[in-house]
């Protein structure tokens, strides 16, 4: 793997940070800074997503024939090396990362004509329909139901742990159509308009987002739900095969970038926070220790990545490889956190207003980093279960990598 950068690859990353420098809107950048996560509104990543998309950046995974930009793994890699250091927003993975493979994979042309476009472009904000009440990691339990109705399906029941479903348009489903002897192959995958009669959103509040704050977390009730048959993906009784598919991207992001970034902001916040013995919390040779530790870790998982990126560069899936990238990237976004609260101490707990909004001019209790690191230690222990649990992942390491 040649690890070498190109004056080609140098103009590149330049290209790339002044786009961003002329582009990402100071307010912005502010805003993501005091609240956990961003805290951004619909039409905050609305606007991001579609900048990219004029710029020709958007869908970074997606083939030259659908529109995506296709970058060289070199330059997959600074795209998002300067994306990480200038604190971007992430684009929303529901569409362009998830629901979009399937569709290019397993879809009919009319539904890669009549969807991908809008994904593309950001004109539909989609959501996912996976988990549900009792069926997490033991997915293939679901229950939720679609009956065929002359040319509609008719679906019953709830999804939860659904993000940011109150502003979809759709909302890609598994569901069962039939009951087999064997659960997985009753399930089938199902695209769904949200503003369908019968759909109802509900919040869930979690600690991190305590009322007024951002809310994120959702169940979704489907009552009598009528869907035209035209939506479903592929053949019936063989979503679990296309979601297994789908969760290889969702699993199979690149965390170095994020996590070196976040790193240099737990050591800044160090500096400016004092040890026991009075002297730069940065200072403190346990501390050191600590950060030697996790740099190593990033630093690791960089390499892998990179040795991920350039077999998909020929043309491979990411594979189980997935697993590995989600159990080891979230078990360190974790003990970023860790870290961050370590160094706030007692700030962290007054947990006074975690998710402000635009236009708000509160006081913050301590300094403004400290506002946030409660709220985003609280979020990410949500990391090692969603999209399977890490305790899954390793079961499916050891099948497919060491063959057990």
């Amino acid at each position: 793997m040649d690890l070498e950068f190109s004056a080609e690859d140098f103009e590149f990353q330049q290209e790339v940070r002044q786009w961003i420098e002329e582009n990402y809107p100071q307010e912005m950048r502010e805003r993501r800074k005091r609240s956990p996560g961003g805290s951004l509104t619909k039409e905050d990543y609305v606007y991001w997503q579609q900048a990219l998309y004029s710029r020709g950046w958007a869908g970074l995974n997606w083939p030259k024939e659908y529109g995506g930009p296709c970058f060289t793994p070199t330059q997959q890699y600074l795209y998002d090396l300067e994306m990480a250091a200038a604190g971007t927003p992430g684009v929303m993975p529901f569409g362009q990362s998830m629901v979009a493979p399937v569709i290019m994979k397993f879809g009919t042309q009319e539904q890669k004509d009549r969807y991908l476009p809008d994904i593309l472009a950001s004109r539909v904000w989609w959501c996912q329909g996976y988990s549900e009440p009792g069926s997490g990691s033991d997915l293939a339990s679901l229950r939720t139901k679609a009956v065929k109705d002359g040319d509609h399906y008719i679906v019953n029941g709830t999804k939860t742990w659904n993000t940011l479903g109150q502003h979809a348009d759709m909302i890609f489903c598994l569901v069962r159509t039939c009951d087999e002897d064997i659960p997985q192959k009753g399930i089938s995958f199902l695209l769904i308009d949200m503003h369908t009669p019968g759909i109802e959103v509900r919040p869930i509040v979690t600690i991190d987002n305590p009322p007024p704050g951002y809310q994120e977390i959702n169940e979704v009730h489907f009552t009598d739900v009528k869907v035209p048959a035209d939506n479903l993906i592929g053949e019936e009784g063989k979503g679990w095969t296309y979601a297994k598919y789908l969760l290889e991207f969702e699993r199979g992001n690149a965390y170095s970038h994020g996590l070196k970034a976040s790193l240099q902001h737990v050591k800044s916040m160090a500096t400016s926070e004092q040890s026991g013995s009075g002297s730069s919390l940065i200072d403190d040779e346990e501390f050191q220790q600590k950060i030697a530790k996790t740099e190593i870790a990033i630093s690791a998982m960089e390499f892998t990545e990179l040795r991920i990126l350039s077999s998909l560069a020929t043309g491979k899936n990411v594979g189980p490889e997935s697993s590995l990238l989600k159990c080891r990237g979230t078990e360190l976004q974790q003990e970023l956190t860790e870290l961050a609260l370590d160094v706030v101490g007692n700030y962290g707990v007054p947990f006074n207003h975690p998710a402000p909004e635009k236009g708000m001019n509160f006081e913050p209790i301590g300094p403004d980093y400290a506002n946030v690191t409660a709220p985003e230690y609280f979020n990410t222990r949500k990391v090692s279960i969603y999209a399977g649990s890490n305790e899954i992942q390793r079961n499916i390491m050891s099948k497919l990598v060491l063959g057990l």
